[in-house]
């Protein structure tokens, strides 16, 4: 997916980023300034709507009007079941919070997660979504 299109006035803005599971949502940050992706938090709430009061309370913190969400794929580039979950996601941020979003694919940062999976690398499989990201636009 392309990077969208900013004003020239939008030169230096926060971005979240979201490694969307069924269970766990991990989530960086990083700002456009520095172009660098960090960890933050894992959101492991029960319900959908305590994970997006939780989503809210960090757009809020980091004042973040644009988020990344990796978009699964098979390795082929066709996607499957949880693209279209990825995808509903997108949606429910747009149209909860008013922000932008941008899909990046994340078949690449997957494969360097797989091999250590747990809760605390959630927020890291978040920060090389929002990394790549950041890589793409220069």
């Amino acid at each position: 997916m392309t990077a969208p299109e900013f004003k020239a006035t939008e030169t230096e803005f926060t971005l979240l980023a979201f490694d969307f599971g069924l269970k766990r949502l991990g989530v960086a940050v990083g700002n456009t300034f520095l172009k660098q992706a960090r960890p933050l938090a894992v959101i492991s709430a029960e319900s959908h709507e305590a994970k997006f009061t939780a989503i809210a309370a960090l757009l809020d913190e980091w004042q973040a009007r644009h988020c990344v969400v990796g978009l699964p794929s098979y390795p082929d580039g066709t996607e499957h079941a949880m693209s279209a979950r990825c995808r509903r996601f997108a949606h429910q941020l747009e149209g909860r919070f008013g922000v932008t979003t941008i899909l990046v694919d994340e078949r690449y940062t997957s494969a360097v997660q797989n091999a250590r999976r747990g809760e605390s690398d959630d927020s890291e499989a978040a920060a090389l979504i929002l990394q790549q990201y950041f890589d793409e636009l220069s």
